[in-house]
């Protein structure tokens, strides 16, 4: 190999590291603000982080809940088109009960599903205060509160679900049980 060829060879190796800082994506979309990140930084923990202001019960959620959710899970929360969200099967089998009131580990985890998710032909339409008082009228369907109990960010996280500990916690620290 002549010491041209061999110069040329050797460059040829660089110009893909060359190329490479050169190369550009396809300039999809835009960047994205912190303003824009920080409105849908909606992670709400079982502890209660990330929980919004705002305050509702069951007979408040009664009436959201029939204009919003009923449509979709029946009247009480017993089944339709959106599955049952009221029941107390058993948790082991084929087909365990998955509802509410038996299977979710923390009310939180509802109000974050209820706030991001539903309802399902407007996802994060509820307001904070519609989405406490759906979460309590659920609760209460569910024999968790009571019907005139208030939930806001600091009492929904003291709310003990009956599942609770059916969960493998994977937090550094397991939150402590309320009193």
């Amino acid at each position: 190999m002549s010491i041209a060829s061999h110069a040329l060879w050797v460059a040829c190796l660089g110009l893909p590291a060359l190329a490479a800082d050169r190369i550009e994506g396809p300039g999809l979309g835009s960047p994205v603000s912190a303003q824009s990140v920080a409105a849908r930084n909606t992670s709400i923990y079982p502890d209660g982080r990330g929980l919004p202001e705002g305050r509702g019960s069951a007979g408040d959620g009664r009436l959201v809940y029939q204009q919003k959710c009923a449509s979709c899970h029946g009247e009480r929360g017993e089944g339709g088109s959106g599955g049952h969200l009221v029941g107390r099967g058993p948790l082991t089998g084929s087909d365990a009960d998955k509802a509410v009131g038996n299977y979710w580990p923390s009310a939180t985890t509802l109000f974050a599903f209820t706030r991001r998710a539903m309802p399902m032909d407007a996802p994060g339409s509820l307001s904070a205060d519609d989405t406490y008082a759906v979460t309590a009228f659920l609760l209460y369907l569910n024999g968790i509160v009571g019907a005139d109990e208030a939930l806001d960010a600091r009492s929904l996280p003291a709310v003990r679900m009956p599942n609770r500990d059916g969960f493998v916690w994977i937090d550094a620290v397991q939150p402590e049980k309320p009193r």
